[in-house]
């Protein structure tokens, strides 16, 4: 399938050729990526998650994590209790220096 745009300013054709170019394209393939990303993005808002749930609130909590793979009856090892922490490696790392 063959798309044309007409009248096109002049201003907004010499960006898109600069963008192809910073992309290492012609502006034949700079405008398809164009149409491919404006396609995929309406594709991905169509799939999103219901307004409220946890996928469109942001990030999830350390606590909110725990509590979903507790629920799925996940328990941690005690062992992992005794190992160190992220932070304590790091620290004493840093306090090498």
């Amino acid at each position: 399938m063959n798309l044309s745009i007409k009248d096109v300013p002049e201003d907004l054709a010499e960006r898109l050729r600069r963008r192809a170019a910073r992309h290492h394209r012609s502006l034949q393939g700079e405008l398809m990526a164009i149409v491919e990303q404006a396609a995929r993005a309406e594709a991905d808002e169509g799939r999103q998650a219901a307004p409220g749930s946890s996928r469109t609130q942001g990030w999830k909590t350390i606590e909110q994590l725990v509590a979903e793979r507790e629920a799925a009856g996940w328990k941690p090892d005690p062992a992992m209790a005794r190992l160190p922490r992220g932070v304590d490696i790091v620290r004493a790392d840093r306090d090498r220096r």
